[in-house]
């Protein structure tokens, strides 16, 4: 699945496949997606719509006919200083309704929950760092601290790696042995960062035994298409073929973010997993695919419907976020903040290397208004028109010179190109005389150069006490060369 689909957590319920992403500080947050076949993904929509932090890296769980996702996000400090909590939302369905967030009180520095039921029929939570809590029959609490059980697998000193960060833990049982897979060596970073590893125990207490062939997955040089693969989950796909499901870096597209990719895996006679694809370089078999599906979700060309979390989400919003729309005659954002950077801006996640977005943008009550490529509010490009002026954004910072330009008036088009990491903002009266504005390189709007785990996204924002009427919003992939 293409753009940003960091952290993928997949729980297979019968012949149904369901997906999560970390969502990190995109609201609506923790949309889940449906699939038959691995391969075609349609959203049932988000789980999450008030802002409880940001969203990391999730886990899926059923038990007793009931479903839970336990959420880690980072957030406004405790009054331990505490940054860091993990709560859990439940619901009958996977289509909800979901309940209020739970906060499991967890202390201390953990992420990254992967559920599992021992072999006694307790419930846990595996969290970074190779260690586990116990949770409640019902599992809304925690009983007990956590516990060290693992140390991970030794990482070879002339690795080139970020971190040993030892996490993302998600488990399975398969004839008679727990199988952890996790990921090391850091999310980022170098392109030989991030890799799988894999420990068993015929014991939930212990004591694991590291895979013989560690990692199993690994980008081994920066020539490989893929980096900083890692953060693994084990699925048995329709036809009963196994396959490993984690994320990566497009070699050259940081700003993509973190893609979900899909490796055949198999079972060896001494059962341990061994992963079948390579380095990633030419075409694999799919999956047995026995349903249709949808890849790709088609924008509404005037907000009917604005499919918020599945399709657009706010960044960073405050509490009441959804109270600033307003929809009939396209869509009207309430103004926030002074400019892009504490506007919340409306983004969507592109997974195409050239792609073109084409906006009508309408200034109510002396708002601005405009176009970003955002990654977050210290680190986007863009232009805004605001009065009979219009702005051009660099770096996160107006530019002063060259001037962007006057005279745009109230009613105008806007229009951005990404052409392989190089973006050229324009601006129309009717969207067939257009004028360029600016173009920049953006190829380092990434995590490596602004932290935060993100992707840049094609934006929407309002700013200022006005309004701005958004209208015939248009999105494509397009081969610029």
């Amino acid at each position: 699945m293409s753009g940003d689909r960091p952290d993928p957590n997949i729980l297979k319920d019968g012949e149904d496949y369901y997906a999560t992403f970390s969502s990190f500080l995109w609201y609506p947050a923790v949309v889940i997606w449906h699939s038959r076949d691995l391969v075609n993904w349609t959203p049932i929509g988000p789980a999450l719509e008030r802002p409880i932090g940001s969203v990391w890296a999730l886990d899926i769980a059923k038990h007793e006919g009931r479903y839970f996702i336990y959420i880690p996000t980072l957030g406004a400090p405790d009054a331990k200083g505490n940054p860091f909590r993990i709560y859990v939302i439940h619901a009958e369905s996977m289509h909800g309704p979901w309940s209020d967030p739970v906060d499991l009180g967890i202390e201390g520095f953990a992420i990254d929950p992967g559920h599992v039921v021992s072999e006694d029929g307790k419930r846990y939570l595996f969290v970074n760092g190779g260690r586990r809590v116990a949770l409640t029959a019902d599992g809304l609490a925690t009983a007990g601290p956590l516990e060290q059980v693992y140390d991970g697998w030794p990482i070879p000193d002339d690795w080139v790696i970020e971190a040993t960060a030892l996490e993302g833990p998600k488990l399975l049982r398969r004839d008679g042995w727990f199988y952890m897979f996790s990921g090391e060596g850091g999310t980022a970073g170098p392109p030989t960062s991030h890799m799988v590893i894999v420990a068993r125990s015929r014991s939930i207490d212990g004591p694991w035994e590291n895979c013989p062939h560690n990692p199993i997955v690994r980008t081994a040089s920066r020539e490989e298409p893929w980096w900083s693969r890692g953060h693994a989950t084990a699925v048995e796909g329709p036809d009963g073929r196994w396959w490993l499901v984690y994320h990566g870096y497009e070699n050259g597209f940081r700003t993509l973010g973190r893609q979900m990719l899909l490796e055949p895996m198999e079972w060896t006679a001494d059962g341990w997993p061994r992963a079948l694809g390579g380095t990633l370089d030419h075409a694999l078999a799919k999956p047995f695919s026995g349903s249709a599906g949808v890849s790709a979700l088609p924008l509404s060309t005037d907000f009917v419907n604005p499919e918020f979390g599945a399709r657009l989400t706010f960044f960073d919003p405050q509490p009441g976020y959804l109270d600033r729309v307003s929809l009939g005659n396209g869509l009207t954002l309430r103004g926030q903040g002074k400019g892009p950077a504490d506007s919340s801006p409306l983004g969507l996640i592109a997974g195409e290397r050239s792609y073109e977005m084409m906006v009508d943008i309408e200034l109510l009550d002396g708002a601005q208004g405009g176009v970003l490529l955002f990654y977050d509010s210290k680190l986007f490009c863009g232009i805004g028109a605001e009065g009979d002026m219009l702005h051009a954004y660099k770096h996160g910072v107006v530019q002063e010179y060259p001037s962007a330009g006057a005279g745009v008036g109230r009613r105008l088009s806007l229009k951005l190109q990404n052409d392989e990491n190089v973006v050229t903002f324009w601006i129309s009266p009717d969207r067939k005389a257009w004028r360029k504005i600016v173009s920049y390189e953006v190829s380092g709007y990434n995590h490596n150069m602004g932290d935060g785990f993100l992707s840049l996204r094609p934006a929407l924002f309002a700013s200022g006490e006005g309004r701005v009427r958004f209208r015939d919003l248009a999105f494509r992939a397009v081969d610029l060369r």
